[in-house]
């Protein structure tokens, strides 16, 4: 999508200027106005405010008239929004169009609903069709996907098999592979490799490689920092956890209200532990 400017686009062009800053709630009123006055790259500029603010709700309310009314491009982000709410079956239903019209990236979040609803053997089934595709991240998801169920003979597989440059996340899922194998310097050039080629998770993957094998929490450190100066998902809980386990807890604590306030649940109780349930008082 073409990045809208302020001459053509004015509404969009502050949009995607407050989400891009990490502002993505404070711009979903200025993208309605965007849509109110027809700007070309409203709509998809309001989907991602919702989704990256967590606003799933509305993401779903915003999402189903455009589906229902044939608009299958939004398919797969409303199976998302359906998903985090909790309305599974009619997020598979959404998912599943979307896979079916071309939408590869849906694959991975079908993958997940899958699994969550022990179903495994379909959610290796659909990565695995998406990887061979060519979708970047599906190979990754499908390693991952093994890994998470201790078969490593799968995971290192599906690890060489799909491990390529021109998708750096396969790389990042060779290295954790590798590491498990007890091949450290490997598994370290491969994920400064994955950085090197800009993986979407690329700095957040081997910090913590550098916390959890190398114990060097330093390194480890400025790698988490990198990962917020990328902007990586999920940055602000990886950095305010780290923080919060290395005993800095007031560091920690705006990282973790951050993420909270984007919508991550795991930020929200790690909140919780370090002050306490409201509830409670």
């Amino acid at each position: 999508m073409t990045t809208p400017t302020a001459a053509s686009e004015p509404f969009c062009a502050e949009g995607a200027e407050l989400i891009d800053a990490g502002y993505p709630l404070e711009a979903v009123d200025v993208l309605r106005q965007g849509v109110a006055t027809g700007e070309p790259s409203a709509p998809d500029l309001l989907v991602r405010a919702y989704l990256e603010s967590g606003s799933w709700h509305a993401a779903a309310e915003w999402l189903g008239p455009l589906v229902a009314q044939g608009h299958i491009r939004f398919a797969g982000r409303l199976g998302l929004a359906l998903a985090e709410i909790g309305d599974t079956i009619h997020a598979e239903e959404a998912l599943r169009m979307a896979v079916d019209s071309g939408d590869l990236t849906a694959a991975n979040d079908l993958a997940i609903l899958l699994r969550d609803d022990d179903r495994a053997g379909e959610a290796v089934h659909v990565l695995r069709n998406a990887a061979d595709a060519g979708e970047p991240y599906a190979g990754a998801n499908l390693v991952e996907l093994h890994l998470d169920a201790g078969n490593l003979p799968a995971a290192i597989d599906a690890a060489e098999r799909y491990a390529h440059d021109r998708r750096p996340e396969t790389l990042v899922a060779l290295a954790e592979v590798r590491a498990q194998q007890q091949r450290g310097a490997e598994a370290e050039r491969l994920h400064q490799r994955a950085v090197q080629l800009g993986a979407r998770r690329g700095h957040t993957a081997y910090g913590r490689f550098l916390q959890q094998v190398r114990g060097d929490w330093a390194r480890a450190e400025r790698e988490f920092r990198e990962a917020e100066r990328a902007a990586e998902p999920g940055w602000a809980y990886t950095l305010g956890r780290f923080l919060l386990d290395d005993g800095r807890p007031d560091e920690a604590r705006g990282y973790l209200q951050l993420a909270s306030d984007a919508g991550d649940g795991a930020a929200t109780e790690t909140l919780i532990e370090l002050d306490g349930d409201p509830a409670d008082d």
